[in-house]
């Protein structure tokens, strides 16, 4: 066995992990089904101009460890070189031990550029010059990354306003990798967020629609939707801090719209119905195209509203919320499927104290018409760690059928993040290995080997049908 610290049977504890993901999992291809990777840059092929272009920028995992840290901005957002960016993560990393950062930077340095050093203040500057020559070449193009990892299907995530062209382009040239897109309409459902109004205005123009009503509204979002399907678009998906679902009348629904629209104030409660309204029209409408909708809830974003003003949005202020789940989840499938308009249904949640929420209520509407039809989304941002997919894990195969887990996705912007899944499949297999080696499973490859399988890639495949 190699002795570097990423070797082949990193975190695999015993012969029956080992057996189980080098013999079903390690060569299963890649469903990434959500991920926020740029459609124009796979389109067009692009080439990095070094690691911190691709590795570094972008990623607020990494900023939030480096101002940790201590380390300037200047640093990490600001006008540093490249280079001096990179250095000064290489500074860092020896200090997220026991972060997943750590096993992430060294299974990216392993995977995609045959690198197995420790990354650290003095090996900084060689890794980066290594890294940097080889990303900055025609075999680490955008798709030869996805290919690296054997990636078949990856979804990137869309406003209902976009064009979807370079995803036009990618079908045009009929990449051997599928490159769809995912519904992202939360702009269209906040009605308390500034710009809201801008916002109508915009999708007005694209669908060439005069939003002057709630049902205006509907009907421009169900064009989009159309228009999606049509360009080959699955999955929706709402990043959200809960569910909303609040009785209403169309009524209510349509004064307080034409409120918004005059720029009045609304009440909260007002907007609560309002948001409630839009999201049952969209998940019926979801429904009617055979889509799959995702909701990943609980994140409680921009805290630090000084650095949010100075750097916006997705840079690395955001943080586990508290907000109550059970019963407005219940409440809103609950009316989707009394009318049977409940579509394939995906829940992530980011406060851990609500896995076992979400592993029961997904039993709640698994109604035996699909295999797995509402699923407890894998470990999300700051669960998708080993603690946390473990307990993830854990949760939903006591409360529910791990064996009918459409299993990992990246959720990243990083086209270097794919080995997330490899991380996944690791901990997938030694967690059942531990489990035969204490007799808790039986020693069965053929029966744990097929279920590893089907988490790795088979489950995903036949739930998305791409």
């Amino acid at each position: 066995m190699s002795t570097n610290f990423i070797h082949e049977n990193f975190l695999l504890e015993n012969k029956y992990a080992e057996e189980l993901y080098h013999n079903y999992s390690k060569n299963q291809p890649i469903i990434d089904y959500h991920n926020h990777l740029s459609p124009k840059l796979i389109a067009e092929d692009n080439v990095f101009k070094n690691i911190t272009d691709v590795w570094i920028n972008g990623d607020h995992y990494k900023w939030r460890a480096m101002r940790t840290l201590g380390i300037n901005e200047k640093f990490i957002t600001g006008n540093a070189s490249d280079k001096e960016k990179f250095l000064q993560w290489g500074k860092t990393v020896p200090y997220t031990l026991r972060n997943p950062l750590y096993h992430w930077t060294h299974l990216e340095l392993a995977r995609y550029f045959d690198i197995y050093d420790l990354l650290n203040e003095k090996s900084a500057e060689a890794i980066y010059e290594e890294t940097s020559a080889k990303i900055n070449s025609k075999e680490y193009s955008c798709q030869n990354l996805l290919r690296k990892v054997n990636a078949k299907v990856v979804c990137t995530t869309e406003d209902p306003t976009d064009s979807l062209e370079y995803h036009q382009q990618i079908a045009k040239n009929n990449l051997d990798i599928k490159v769809s897109t995912s519904f992202r309409p939360d702009k269209a459902i906040l009605i308390g967020n500034e710009g809201y109004n801008e916002y109508i205005d915009l999708l007005s123009k694209v669908s060439n629609i005069e939003i002057n009503t709630f049902d205006d509204l509907c009907n421009a979002l169900h064009l989009r939707i159309e228009f999606f399907n049509e360009n080959g678009c699955k999955v929706s998906d709402h990043g959200l801090e809960q569910i909303y679902f609040e009785e209403f009348t169309e009524s209510e629904i349509q004064h307080i719209f034409n409120k918004k629209r005059a720029n009045q104030e609304l009440s909260q409660d007002e907007i609560l119905k309002f948001q409630s309204a839009v999201l049952i029209f969209l998940s019926e409408t979801y429904h009617q195209f055979g889509w799959v909708q995702q909701f990943h809830l609980g994140a409680l974003r921009n805290n630090n509203a000084r650095m949010h003003r100075i750097l916006g949005p997705d840079t690395g202020w955001d943080s586990i919320g508290d907000f109550p789940q059970a019963r407005k989840i219940s409440q809103f499938l609950n009316a989707l499927d009394s009318k049977d308009k409940l579509a394939k249904t995906i829940l992530y949640n980011l406060n851990p104290a609500d896995n076992e929420v979400i592993a029961t209520m997904i039993g709640n509407y698994n109604d035996g018409s699909i295999k797995g039809k509402v699923q407890f989304g894998s470990g999300w941002w700051f669960l998708d760690q080993k603690d946390g997919m473990i307990k993830q894990m854990n949760a939903l195969s006591n409360m529910g059928l791990i064996s009918c887990f459409i299993g990992m996705l990246t959720d990243s912007r990083s086209f270097l993040s794919f080995p997330r899944h490899e991380y996944f499949r690791r901990i997938l297999c030694n967690l059942l290995g531990t489990e035969i080696e204490k007799g808790e499973l039986p020693n069965d490859m053929e029966l744990v080997g097929k279920m590893v399988a089907d988490i790795s890639y088979n489950n995903a495949n036949e739930y998305f049908n791409f």
